[in-house]
C-alpha cells in the first residue's frame, strides 16, 4: 500500500529479479487493473530482464483507495509514488518510466516535474492532450467516447467484466449512437451512468475551463529525460504521438519515434516483438548504460504498401509537396483548375448517416478495410487518378484544402485517401474530419489535417481521395441545423458542393529519404 497525494492506498505489485544486484526501477501506473495483459507484460517480463517493476493501481482504480479522476490526481500521485520509492532499500536511485494509453498520460503528468531520479521513459501508444481524445475540430469523437467509458469503468475489475461489458457495447452500439437526443443515450450500453463521460462528451471547446489541465503538452516542451516513442498508423492517438515528438525535438530532449502498421490495441498485441524490443533497447541505454540494442537512427516507420521498414534521421522527412485536385468526371489530376467554380455537389442525410468503415479507432473494426461498400454509396464522392506508370512514395503529413458550400451553413466534411489495387480494392491509408460553417451558397476554405502516413503507391494502383459528410459512429453526426450533436432530437438534410479549387495535398519521399530496410 504506497500512499497517494492525500493519503489514499495506493495499491501496488513489486516485481524483482531473483538475483543479487543492483537494478533500476520502472514505474508502470495504470487505472485499468495489474492483471492480464499488464502483470505479464511489464511484471515478471521486464523483471527477468534486470529491473524492479513497480506496477500499481491509479487512485480509486483496481482496489486503491479514493475517487478516480480523469485527469487530475496523476501528477500528484506519481510524485508521491516516487517519494515512496526513495525510502526503499532496493531502490538504487535510478528510474524509468513505461506504458501504453493512459499509462503514457500519468507518465506526462510525472515530467511535469520531473523527479531528478527519472532517467527514461518509454510511451507506447500514449496520450497527452485528453480534450483531443474526445473531440476533433468541433465534432464529438463518438465511437472513441465509449469504448474509454468502456474501458475505465470495467477494465480494473478483472478481464471477465471488462469483456462482459465489452460485448454489451458493441451489441447496443447502435442504438446508444443513433439515439435522439444523444445525451444520456450510452447508459444502456455501458451499463449504468458515468458522470466524466457525460461531462467530456458535453464539452467540445477545448478551451472551455473544464479541460484546463487536462493536456500535458508543456511537458514536453521543456523535458531533458531520454523519451521513446511508440505508435502505429492506425492507433488512434497516432497525432499525439507526432505531437509530442515534435516538442521533444524542439526543446532539444533526445528522443525516438517507432511507427508500424498497427491499431491502438494491435501495438501490443502482433506489433509487441517489436514493441518490446524498442522499449528494452530505449531501457537498457538510458537506465544500464548499454547501448548495444539501440538502432543506428531516431526515427523507424512501416512503410504500407511495400511492407518494409525505413530508417529515417527525423521525422517529418525532408519531402517536396504533390497537389492533387478533383474533376467533374471524378478524376484525381495534378493540373490546377483556373477557376474555383462548382464541381459536384451530394447530399448528407444525418438520418441515414455516411458510416465509418475502418482507420484510427479503439474497437476491433479498426485499421485498413475495403472501402467498395462505402464509396458505392450516393453521399461519398471519390476521385480517382490514372493507374500509375510509376510509383508514387509518400511519406509525411496528409491534407486536404477544400471549397465547400452548403445549403443549411452546417456541415461536416471527412476526408480519406485510399490505395486501389489493379483488382479494384480501394484501402484507407489515412483521413480526417472537419467542422465548418458557411454563409449561404458562397463556398468557404477549410483545411482538413489527415494525419500522416508512409506509403508506396505502386505501379498499377491508383490514388483515390474520398469526401463525405460524415462517420458515424467514429464521429457525433452533424444535425445540419447549428443544434448540438448531443441534444439535437431533429435533423436537416445538407446538400455539400464541392468547388473546384479544392485539392488533396501529399508530401512524396525525396532521394535523401534513404532506402527501406526488407
Amino acid at each position: 500500500m504506497v500512499p497517494a497525494a492525500d493519503g489514499s492506498p495506493l495499491i501496488t505489485d513489486h516485481y524483482f529479479p531473483r538475483a543479487e544486484g543492483d537494478f533500476p526501477t520502472l514505474l508502470v501506473r495504470s487505472p485499468y487493473g495489474r492483471g492480464l495483459p499488464w502483470s505479464p507484460m511489464y511484471g515478471p517480463l521486464f523483471a527477468e530482464q534486470g529491473f524492479h517493476v513497480v506496477l500499481q493501481s491509479c487512485r480509486g482504480t483496481g482496489g486503491s483507495g479514493g475517487a478516480f479522476d480523469l485527469w487530475r490526481n496523476e501528477a500528484a500521485d506519481g510524485q508521491a509514488t516516487v517519494s515512496w520509492l526513495r525510502e526503499q532499500p532496493w531502490f538504487n536511485g535510478t528510474l524509468g518510466t513505461i506504458g501504453p494509453s493512459y499509462l503514457g498520460y500519468v507518465q506526462w503528468a510525472l515530467a511535469l516535474d520531473p523527479p531528478p531520479e527519472l532517467r527514461a521513459m518509454v510511451v507506447q501508444v500514449g496520450l497527452h492532450d485528453l480534450h483531443a481524445l474526445f473531440h476533433a475540430h468541433g465534432a464529438l469523437r463518438l465511437e472513441t467516447a465509449l469504448a474509454v467509458g468502456t474501458g475505465m469503468t470495467y477494465q480494473h475489475q478483472g478481464m471477465a467484466a471488462f469483456l462482459r461489458a465489452t460485448l454489451r457495447l458493441r451489441r447496443r452500439l447502435r442504438d446508444a449512437t443513433t439515439a435522439r437526443p444523444l445525451r444520456g443515450a450510452y447508459v444502456s450500453a455501458l451499463g449504468g451512468e458515468v458522470p466524466w463521460l457525460d461531462e467530456v462528451m458535453a464539452r467540445p471547446d477545448a478551451k472551455d475551463t473544464y479541460w484546463r489541465g487536462a493536456s500535458l503538452a508543456k511537458a514536453a516542451e521543456r523535458l531533458r529525460v531520454p523519451t521513446s516513442l511508440i505508435t502505429g498508423w492506425y492507433d488512434v492517438l497516432a497525432d499525439q504521438t507526432f505531437e509530442q515528438y515534435d516538442r521533444l525535438r524542439r526543446a532539444g530532449c533526445e528522443t525516438a519515434l517507432l511507427v508500424g502498421p498497427w491499431t491502438h490495441a494491435s501495438a501490443l498485441q502482433q506489433g509487441w516483438p517489436e514493441v518490446f524490443a524498442e522499449s528494452l533497447a530505449w531501457l537498457r541505454a538510458h537506465l544500464y548504460a548499454d547501448p548495444s540494442g539501440m538502432r543506428p537512427t531516431r526515427v523507424r516507420v512501416h512503410i504500407g504498401g511495400e511492407n518494409v521498414w525505413q530508417d529515417l534521421d527525423d521525422w517529418p522527412p525532408v519531402t517536396v509537396v504533390s497537389s492533387w485536385f478533383p474533376t467533374a468526371q471524378g478524376h484525381l489530376v495534378q493540373q490546377a483548375p483556373t477557376d474555383s467554380a462548382a464541381l459536384v455537389s451530394f447530399c448528407y442525410d444525418p438520418g441515414d448517416p455516411t458510416p465509418s468503415l475502418g482507420g484510427p479507432l479503439l474497437s476491433r473494426t479498426a485499421g485498413p478495410r475495403d472501402n467498395s461498400s462505402l464509396e458505392a454509396r450516393e453521399d461519398v464522392l471519390t476521385f480517382t487518378s490514372p493507374p500509375l506508370s510509376e510509383p508514387v512514395d509518400i511519406l509525411g503529413p496528409v491534407s486536404a484544402r477544400l471549397s465547400i458550400s452548403t445549403d443549411t451553413g452546417h456541415a461536416d466534411v471527412f476526408s480519406r485517401l485510399c490505395d486501389v489495387d489493379p483488382q479494384g480494392r480501394s484501402v484507407n491509408v489515412c483521413d480526417g474530419l472537419g467542422r465548418l460553417r458557411t454563409d449561404g451558397q458562397e463556398p468557404s476554405q477549410i483545411t482538413v489535417p489527415m494525419s500522416s502516413t508512409a506509403h508506396l503507391f505502386a505501379v498499377g494502383h491508383r490514388i483515390r481521395r474520398q469526401i463525405s459528410g460524415g462517420a458515424h459512429p467514429r464521429y457525433a453526426r452533424n444535425p445540419g441545423n447549428g443544434k448540438s450533436p448531443l441534444d439535437a432530437t431533429t435533423f436537416i438534410p445538407v446538400r455539400i458542393t464541392l468547388h473546384t479549387d479544392s485539392v488533396l495535398v501529399l508530401a512524396l519521399r525525396t532521394r535523401s529519404s534513404g532506402p527501406a530496410l526488407r
